[in-house]
C-alpha cells in the first residue's frame, strides 16, 4: 500500500473516467492529461485504464508499505528517495537505491519503507505516478477518478491517506523502453469550428487564433480559463443547456473562453465558438497559470 504523507497544491486518484453517463448527468472526469496516464500504466505492464496518481505541480512525498514497480509521466519533476520515518526497517532496504532523473518515464522499483519525493515540474502542470496493480479504491459508477465538480469518487489525497494496490497475478511483462520521453509540446491547440460559431460576430474566429492567450489562475481541472483577446457575439441571450464535450471552447458573457477539461459539466448555457481536437487536450492539460497559449484551424493530418 501507498501512504500520502503529503499531497502537494493538490493530488487525486484518476483512471480514465465515466464515459457514456453524461445523459444521466454525470462528468466524464479522469486524468486531465489522458496520454501521461496511458503511457504510466502501459511502463508498469498494467492495463491502461488502471488507476494511478495525479499531482498537480509536484510537491508530493508518498511512502511505500511494500516494495512496487511504479513510472512517472507528465509533467517531470525532480525525484529523491528517503528512509520513510514511520516505517520500521526502512534504512537498510535504502542502502544503495536512487530514483531515476526527473522526466525519465521509466519503470522503476521502489523498495519497502521509502519515501519516494517530487520537487516542482521543470514545465508542464500534472504529473502522473502508476503503481504496479493500479491504485486499487473502491469504484463509484465504474470509475475510481476523482471528480472535482460532481464530488463523484474518492476525496482528494490529504496527508495520512493510505492508498491500496491492486493485485500483480496476470499482468503484461514490464518493458522498459515502451516510448522516449516527452519533451514539452508546443502550447498551440488545434480547433474545430463550432457548433455555435454562428453565434458570434464574423472574423471572431479568427479573432481567437490571431493572438495568444494567458492562462488565468482560475484554472483547474473543469477547464483552462483564459484571459485575452475578447470574443463578440452576434446574438443576445443564452442558450438552452446543451450536451458539452472535453475540449469545448465555451465564451460566457465576459468575451474570455474556457477550455473544458476532464472534469467539465455534461451539460453548459454557454455558446461554444470551436473545439479542440481530442490529440491536443493533453498539451491543454498541462497549461499553467501564466503560459501563453494559441489557437488555430490548420486541418489535422
Amino acid at each position: 500500500m501507498i501512504e500520502v504523507v503529503a499531497p502537494g497544491p493538490y493530488a487525486t486518484v484518476q483512471d480514465l473516467g465515466r464515459p457514456g453517463l453524461a445523459h444521466l448527468g454525470v462528468p466524464g472526469s479522469g486524468a486531465a492529461d489522458a496520454d501521461a496516464l496511458r503511457l504510466a500504466n502501459r511502463l508498469v505492464g498494467n492495463p491502461e485504464a488502471l488507476a494511478g496518481i495525479e499531482l498537480t505541480y509536484g510537491g508530493a512525498r508518498l511512502a511505500f508499505h511494500a516494495g512496487a514497480w511504479v513510472a512517472v509521466t507528465g509533467a517531470p519533476c525532480p525525484l529523491t528517495a528517503v528512509p520513510a520515518p514511520a516505517l520500521s526497517g526502512a534504512e537498510g532496504r535504502m542502502s544503495g537505491w536512487r530514483a531515476p532523473a526527473a522526466g525519465a518515464a521509466v519503470p522503476f522499483w521502489v523498495p519497502a519503507g521509502s519515501e519516494l519525493r517530487f520537487g516542482t515540474p521543470a514545465w508542464g502542470l500534472r504529473t502522473y505516478l502508476a503503481v504496479r496493480g493500479g491504485v486499487a479504491v473502491e469504484p463509484v459508477l465504474g470509475s475510481r477518478s476523482t471528480d472535482s465538480l460532481s464530488g463523484l469518487g474518492p476525496e482528494p489525497l490529504r496527508a495520512g491517506a493510505v492508498l491500496p494496490v491492486g493485485a500483480v497475478a496476470g499482468l503484461e511483462p514490464i518493458v522498459a523502453d515502451l516510448a522516449p520521453a516527452r519533451g514539452p509540446r508546443p502550447a498551440v491547440l488545434r480547433v474545430l469550428p463550432g457548433p455555435r460559431d454562428d453565434w458570434f460576430v464574423p472574423g471572431a474566429l479568427a479573432a481567437l487564433c490571431e493572438r495568444p492567450y494567458v492562462v488565468s489562475q482560475d484554472s483547474n481541472r473543469v477547464g483552462v480559463r483564459l484571459n485575452g483577446r475578447e470574443l463578440a457575439r452576434a446574438r443576445e441571450g443564452e442558450l438552452p443547456s446543451e450536451g458539452m464535450v472535453a475540449g469545448a471552447l465555451q465564451v460566457p458573457p465576459s468575451g474570455q473562453p474556457i477550455v473544458f477539461l476532464a472534469d467539465h459539466p455534461p451539460t453548459g448555457g454557454y455558446p461554444v465558438i470551436a473545439v479542440v481536437v481530442t490529440a491536443d487536450l493533453a498539451v491543454a492539460a498541462q497549461l499553467r497559470p501564466g503560459d501563453a497559449v494559441r489557437f488555430t484551424t490548420r486541418r489535422v493530418t
